[in-house]
């Protein structure tokens, strides 16, 4: 039997993809996530087999795990507009984004609260990473353009939602 390097290729990347499946498969539903490729198809059930409903191609748009199925392997997403389906566990990362929601650009501070500089504003539907949020503030990186935020801005943080 002959073994091309498209084949090894291919099984190293399922076997290095297995452990950030088993990490996503500990996580008790719901939470919030990011799509971790350039491209993901959202699927009307949690197989390869039902038909896809959405195709995105927007790596970090973030996603709230609602379920899993089979381990982790396929689980069961809802998007900023409010759009579920199944997407492959692989497609779907722990990393924290979120996206602005609509209303008056956000302002990005220089530290958490209304009363500090603004930095930067974003406009509705830009989306950056979380690194941290706590009493209502989160810290929200655009491209390496960051600031504190109103959490209540941004759909991809839960209601009084802290972390670091």
């Amino acid at each position: 039997m002959r073994v091309t390097h498209g084949m090894l290729a291919a099984g190293a990347a399922a076997i290095l993809a297995v452990p950030a499946v088993a990490a996503l498969v500990d996580r008790k539903p719901p939470w919030f996530g990011s799509i971790a490729a350039g491209k993901a198809r959202m699927r009307s059930g949690p197989g390869r087999t039902y038909p896809a409903t959405w195709l995105y191609q927007r790596a970090d748009l973030p996603v709230r795990v609602l379920a899993g199925f089979e381990k982790g392997q396929w689980l069961k997403v809802e998007d900023p507009s409010g759009t579920q389906g199944w997407m492959l566990g692989s497609l779907v990362s722990e990393r924290r984004t979120a996206i602005v929601t609509p209303g008056e650009p956000l302002e990005m501070r220089e530290g958490p609260g209304p009363g500090t500089r603004v930095s930067w504003r974003a406009e509705a539907g830009v989306v950056g990473r979380l690194s941290k949020c706590g009493r209502g503030w989160c810290w929200f990186d655009v491209k390496g353009r960051g600031g504190f935020v109103d959490a209540t801005r941004l759909w991809g943080v839960g209601p009084g939602e802290e972390f670091s």
